[in-house]
């Protein structure tokens, strides 16, 4: 794969959020304003590419065993020197994120990059990964909050609309109306590449990073 590719892939045809279906809790939770999905993108995209480089360039010296914590580590160091910046710079995007930010550390696309691709690729590689996987996340909670903010608030940036603030549909800022968004998305990403964004994976154990170390590489739903 080409590195412009390797790129690309998290916007549309891998998108952690629409695709892999990844990062859902965040999502919903801070996608009912625009300026704390950008703010919430980008603190993921920062921590996704830092991490993706230490992880790639200390993976022949991690222990097999212990790579998931060691990955933790990592993580909560650059999600912590993150809140700390935020803290100090934007402290009203740092106190609307809240308890969310801090949960970027076991955010599933952030530990899934770690384990599956930097685990297995090069520092320059990992980081285009983990920038094009950043990027599809700040787009997918961008486009919904826009969605949400705009009807369901009557308001973009903060900015009261004139004719939307009196005919807005208040359920869209809700929880139901977050998951439907969400759902017409993912139908919309998956119409518009025709069904060639999401395929099929097998779940049998030989797709499993971990199957050498279980030995049941002939797939758990046998005993099932």
């Amino acid at each position: 794969m080409s590195k412009w590719k390797n790129f690309v892939k998290g916007i549309v045809k891998e998108n952690p959020v629409l695709v892999l279906v990844l990062g859902t809790c965040p999502t919903l939770a801070v996608s009912t304003k625009i300026s704390n999905a950008i703010g919430m993108g980008l603190a993921a995209t920062v921590v996704l590419m830092c991490s993706n480089m230490a992880i790639s360039a200390l993976r022949k010296t991690i222990p097999e065993k212990v790579r998931i914590p060691c990955y933790i580590v990592l993580i909560a160091g650059f999600v912590t020197v993150v809140s700390m910046l935020m803290q100090a710079y934007l402290n009203s995007l740092y106190e609307a994120l809240g308890i969310f930010l801090s949960l970027i550390v076991v955010n599933c696309i952030i530990l899934g990059r770690a384990e599956m691709y930097a685990n297995k690729h090069g520092v320059i590689d990992s980081l285009l990964d983990g920038a094009g996987m950043g990027l599809g996340f700040t787009l997918a909670l961008t486009v919904m909050a826009v969605i949400r903010e705009v009807l369901g608030s009557g308001t973009f940036l903060g900015m009261e609309i004139p004719f939307l603030s009196e005919y807005k549909l208040s359920i869209l800022a809700s929880a139901p109306g977050g998951f439907f968004v969400f759902g017409c998305l993912i139908a919309l990403v998956n119409k518009l590449s025709k069904g060639k964004a999401i395929k099929k994976k097998s779940f049998s154990c030989q797709n499993c990073p971990s199957a050498a170390q279980c030995g049941r590489l002939g797939g758990c739903d046998e005993e099932a």
